[in-house]
């Protein structure tokens, strides 16, 4: 082949080369299959090699990794590259445009684009070919790293612009080619990559070319810092026409509200996006309002960065509970400082069992990583042994199970992870529960006595609490105890309980330590269920009454993923508990012990009627006492104490003379 047939044959393999890579790599489209693509590569490589003097930095054989560098140049950038305030709000960035609006008038349009989670590049072009490409380091200096970014297969190594061009982008990798090069990682029987933002950085760090190009980068494009355009959309817009890929997500919106809702939606959306992000960019539209506003400090007026919550948060672990489920199964919980986690708030994780406990080694004192499975439940990625204190405590689980269930006998089964409570199977410890939950303290459900709850269970109808308010008169009819007005009136009584005194339903959720008066200590506190769930021990410390045991109790409770499940699906249907205020009512403020029996209502009716009265009901007779009410046979000691401390000792009539009316 003469050299002007090899010229004319290399342009239109590049050319068609170069659509090739365009299509699978940028618009993530294929014009034709790889082994064809690699055909025609092969061939322009042959080729070149035949007439080297035809090959130009613009070919895509210069891809090809080359020879390891022995280090990084550092370059000073034309134009400095500037990092974002961080916002988390939308009342801070509220704020932002009402400063910006003070300096520079009323702003018209709002630029948004997704935030990459990887590596900030600046690539140059000069009279349409790639030159060079520079990370951002300190903003004002950053490395050459060339030869790395030239293998990165989207990014264009000519482009129709003519001069000199700069683009800036982020190097990331796809979640999937994460996942397949960690699953490459471990049939290879080495240690997996921790997260797609670091092995982006790391390759691209790597002196030796080669590691780059075995990663399968990608660069997307941000900016277009030169030319310079009037809009940052117009600046997209042009990035994309000259073969750069973007995220796809920018948008401009004239109204603030606008972005909050882009905002939501972004934030639930990400999950689906190939790349890894932590927020969104937000900018004034307009660059040359932009370029007048100006920098503070190291950042720009004109853009900020909100960042969405964090998916993993560091926390101190304070304590190791241990949760009875319904199942009888013994669960740890780690409690710790609460933390802002993915949107909400987080106190504590399971620990599953005493494997996991001994495979994380966390001990009380220790500094761990927690995140959420599944954007969900809180789980402990890892402990920080760098940072554990001396003081810091082992667990020991067997002890645990003896101090804070002294009543109970557990054993953990051959085979099993679990430690459960000896003697008891499911279905027993199932039907205590919703016996329990339908009692006279809790929330007296008329017909949901021992025997029906057992039939419930053991026809399978009733497999937890929330399964009483999907029951159906029809099936209940299927059950030789009920008939067709039995059924009615014990489907209606379960309606009936749908709105619950708080004080009530906290007594009826069975939580280890806490009676009547304690629930009504709690609800008087929180007047919320959920802000109790969401309740500090300190929180928890602070109120009368409630000790440490009492407090770890509670926390352990709502650590338990089932029970809150059980309280999600009981507000899903409906449920919903209601603090009673006792500000102004004539008892509030005044303690009271009934002992004895009482002729005119059982003993816990008339504590459940002192304490809608405002008044605080105890077991024990205290100095805090106000009286001791007797029935007929009333236990000695707490006489015999309420005289010796000059507690006032009063009767049955006298009781219902304070709960009257």
């Amino acid at each position: 082949m003469k050299k002007a047939e090899a010229a004319e044959r290399i342009a239109k393999l590049r050319e068609l080369i170069d659509d090739y890579r365009y299509h699978y790599h940028v618009l993530d489209e294929s014009t034709m299959s790889e082994a064809a693509a690699d055909s025609l590569k092969h061939e322009l490589a042959e080729l070149e090699k035949a007439f080297p003097d035809l090959i130009t930095p613009d070919s895509p054989t210069q891809r090809v990794a080359g020879k390891p560098l022995d280090k990084f140049e550092k370059v000073t950038h034309v134009e400095r590259m500037i990092s974002l305030t961080d916002v988390f709000s939308e009342d801070e960035i509220r704020d932002w445009i009402n400063s910006n609006e003070k300096l520079a008038g009323r702003i018209t349009e709002l630029f948004t684009d997704i935030k990459m989670d990887g590596l900030a590049c600046a690539l140059h072009y000069e009279n349409g070919v790639f030159v060079q490409a520079v990370t951002r380091g300190d903003g004002l200096v950053g490395e050459d790293v060339t030869m790395n970014v030239r293998t990165i297969e989207n990014v264009p190594l000519s482009i129709s612009e003519k001069g000199h061009v700069e683009v800036r982008g982020e190097i990331v990798i796809f979640k999937k080619d994460f996942d397949e090069l960690n699953a490459k990682q471990e049939r290879a029987g080495e240690k997996p990559f921790a997260n797609p933002r670091n092995l982006a950085a790391g390759s691209i760090r790597q002196l030796d070319s080669k590691v780059a190009a075995s990663r399968k980068l990608k660069f997307m494009a941000y900016d277009l810092v030169s030319p310079n355009l009037s809009k940052n959309n117009a600046a997209y817009a042009k990035l994309r026409e000259l073969g750069f890929r973007t995220s796809g997500e920018d948008k401009v919106f004239t109204k603030v509200e606008d972005v909050f809702r882009e905002i939501k939606h972004l934030e639930e959306y990400r999950k689906t996006l190939p790349f890894n992000t932590d927020g969104i960019v937000i900018k004034i539209n307009d660059r040359k309002v932009y370029q007048k506003l100006g920098i503070v400090g190291k950042t720009p007026r004109g853009a900020v960065a909100f960042k969405f919550p964090a998916e993993e948060n560091t926390s101190i672990v304070k304590d190791i509970v241990i949760s009875i489920g319904r199942t009888g199964a013994a669960t740890p919980v780690a409690i710790f400082d609460p933390v802002q986690l993915a949107g909400s708030t987080v106190k504590h994780a399971s620990l599953h069992n005493a494997d996991e406990i001994k495979r994380l080694d966390v001990r009380i004192g220790d500094t761990v990583i927690v995140y959420k499975a599944g954007d969900i439940i809180p789980q402990i990625k890892e402990v920080l042994k760098s940072l554990r204190p001396k003081d810091a405590t082992e667990f020991n689980y067997e002890q645990a199970l003896k101090q804070q269930y002294p009543e109970l006998e557990f054993e953990r089964p051959e085979g099993e992870a679990v430690y459960r409570v000896k003697g008891e199977n499911s279905d027993l410890i199932l039907k205590r529960t919703i016996e329990y939950y339908a009692s006279k303290p809790a929330l007296n459900i008329d017909g949901l006595g021992e025997k029906n709850v057992v039939a419930l269970v053991d026809s399978g109808l009733v497999n937890g609490i929330p399964d009483l308010y999907r029951l159906k008169s029809s099936r209940l009819m299927q059950l030789e105890r009920f008939g067709e007005l039995s059924a009615q009136n014990l489907v209606q009584a379960i309606a009936n309980s749908k709105q619950p005194q708080l004080n009530k339903f906290i007594t009826a959720l069975g939580i280890r330590h806490v009676g009547a008066q304690t629930a009504a200590t709690l609800a008087r506190g929180f007047k919320d269920i959920e802000k109790l769930a969401n309740a500090t021990e300190s929180q928890l410390l602070e109120m009368q009454d409630i000790g440490k045991v009492v407090a770890e109790s509670i926390l352990a409770y709502f650590a338990d993923e089932d029970n809150l499940k059980m309280l999600r699906e009981l507000k899903d249907l409906g449920v919903r508990p209601e603090a009673v205020s006792i500000q102004g009512l004539p008892l509030v403020g005044k303690s009271y012990v009934v002992t004895g029996t009482l002729t005119s209502m059982g003993r816990e009716e008339a504590e459940d009627k002192l304490r809608a009265r405002g008044a605080t009901v105890t077991s024990g007779v205290t100095k805090n006492t106000t009286a001791l009410i007797t029935g007929a046979k009333p236990g000695k000691s707490k006489t015999e104490k309420a005289t010796k401390l000059g507690i006032a000792v009063i009767n049955e009539t006298d009781l219902l003379q304070l709960i009257s009316p």
